[in-house]
């Protein structure tokens, strides 16, 4: 039996016409105050209300000291007694068993003094490895912290403690609750990315996840082994088509996906995306300037040096001068500072790759008058043992020269962005091995970190499965005297 007759899906649905009813007449008087930036541009299509852009620049709780974050990661752990926490006493038990109850991972051998000579630096006299010269002149903007403690020895769990504030479950990186709590001023970049040449590093995507919280705030990977923009950023200008044409494209799938949303509600999934295709065709003309080093003049690239590392630290500048809110630098992919044999050759190699490069930033900021309002962070997600390890299958070659994990204690040392400079805080015993003075819990650092960008720790929240979720979980204090 045929129908009588056919009818085309109706276009407003039952609870589009009750929204338009009922809203019709405050939506006149609000028209206005939609057309400006806080929204997205007119390709969602002109007429109705447009939906509110997340990345929209907004006011942290109070005024705050820092507006940008270049978090500079070691990932894999470098020695903390190698580098920013010299240990003389060392060399006094040089080959022979510490007279202490190490809370080790493995067993491990006899104390092992640094290979490395350590040098005061700037009026403050901080003492810095000579495999980290470059920054060590900068030591009067320095603030060391040599009590950092994580909670486990193992990577994946101390990678997402120091990124996401939890070692145990999936939760929003430290990026991402920034670009929630404040968006980005550019908004024709990401406002968080994270850059790693060749790869990932341990943990992957999980290291700038936004977790539950909306996926446009989630970090954007930049691969930085590559030079041409066009590798850095796959397929960032449009092969077979021009720009107008790309542009009627997308008007036409925006306006598609604008009509889904309306007619199903709030989908945040469905808004990232939206989001998302915006943000990528705007970016190509702004990305291509920001990633293009070859319109830095030749004494600045020369300054900061030709490794990878140097190229994504000179990058991270060029970023956060154009409105980027978080920068986030992996040291290569995988573990590169797990050093548990040859760690002289190999850290003085890795610290090779990229002291030239972190002196060269710092200097940059400061003559750029950035550095006031840029917070520098630079760390791993725990610090080594002050013995050797002794030879384990498959852990160290069967080599007695190289150190093992420690979360016990280690340092991490800030710049910039309202950090008192010039100053050390906290230490680890005589050996290096466990924080015993003013401790810092990852936690602690957290806060701190969003205090000196304008939040309460304990106010930033996002409501998720019934409760009230924050970077800092239930923990954390202000270390005010890490502060100018």
């Amino acid at each position: 039996m045929k129908p009588s007759h056919t009818h085309p899906a109706p276009y407003a649905t039952r609870r589009r016409f009750l929204q338009n009813c009922g809203m019709g007449v405050g939506m006149m008087g609000l028209s206005s105050l939609l057309l400006n930036d806080d929204y997205l541009p007119s390709a969602l299509g002109d007429g109705a209300a447009k939906m509110t852009n997340p990345m929209a620049p907004k006011q942290p709780h109070f005024t705050p000291k820092a507006k940008r974050v270049i978090h500079l990661f070691m990932n894999g752990g470098p020695s903390h007694v190698d580098t920013f926490d010299p240990k003389p006493a060392l060399k006094k038990w040089a080959g022979k068993p510490i007279p202490k109850n190490l809370k080790t991972e493995r067993k491990t051998g006899a104390a092992f003094p640094s290979p490395f000579k350590f040098k005061q630096y700037g009026q403050s006299g901080i003492p810095v490895s000579e495999i980290f010269k470059h920054v060590g002149e900068h030591a009067d903007d320095l603030c060391v912290i040599r009590s950092m403690h994580a909670e486990v020895p193992n990577h994946e769990p101390s990678l997402m403690l120091m990124n996401c504030g939890t070692s145990t479950m999936v939760r929003p990186s430290m990026g991402s609750w920034l670009m929630y709590g404040l968006g980005t001023d550019n908004q024709n970049l990401p406002g968080f990315v994270a850059m790693c040449p060749g790869g990932y590093p341990i943990k992957s995507t999980q290291n700038w996840q936004s977790a539950f919280l909306p996926g446009v705030y989630q970090g954007t990977y930049v691969d930085t082994r590559h030079k041409q923009v066009e590798k850095l950023i796959e397929n960032i200008k449009p092969r077979n088509m021009t720009l107008k044409q790309q542009r009627d494209m997308l008007d036409l799938v925006q306006a598609l996906n604008k009509q889904h949303l309306e007619a199903r509600g709030k989908d945040e999934q469905l808004e990232a995306r939206i989001h998302s295709y915006e943000l990528a065709y705007r970016m190509q003309l702004e990305a291509t300037d920001a990633f293009d080093m070859e319109k830095e003049p030749k004494h600045v690239r020369e300054r900061y040096g030709n490794s990878q590392q140097a190229r994504q630290i000179l990058i991270a500048r060029r970023l956060i001068e154009r409105g980027v809110r978080y920068v986030q630098l992996y040291h290569g992919n995988g573990q590169p500072w797990d050093n548990h044999d040859d760690i002289e050759v190999n850290h003085r190699n890795l610290a090779g790759q990229c002291s030239q490069a972190i002196g060269a930033l710092l200097t940059d900021l400061k003559e750029r008058g950035l550095l006031d309002e840029t917070l520098v962070i630079w760390g791993g997600e725990f610090g080594r043992t002050p013995t050797v390890e002794l030879p384990t299958p498959g852990a160290n070659a069967g080599k007695i020269n190289g150190r093992d994990h420690n979360h016990w204690g280690f340092t991490v040392w800030l710049a910039g962005g309202g950090i008192k400079g010039g100053t050390v805080y906290g230490s680890t015993d005589e050996f290096g091995f466990q924080a015993v003075e003013n401790r810092v819990h990852v936690h602690d650092l957290h806060a701190t970190m969003l205090h000196l960008l304008g939040f309460d720790h304990e106010k930033l929240t996002y409501r998720f499965a019934g409760r009230d979720f924050r970077l800092t979980d239930v923990h954390g204090h202000v270390i005010k005297e890490l502060l100018a």
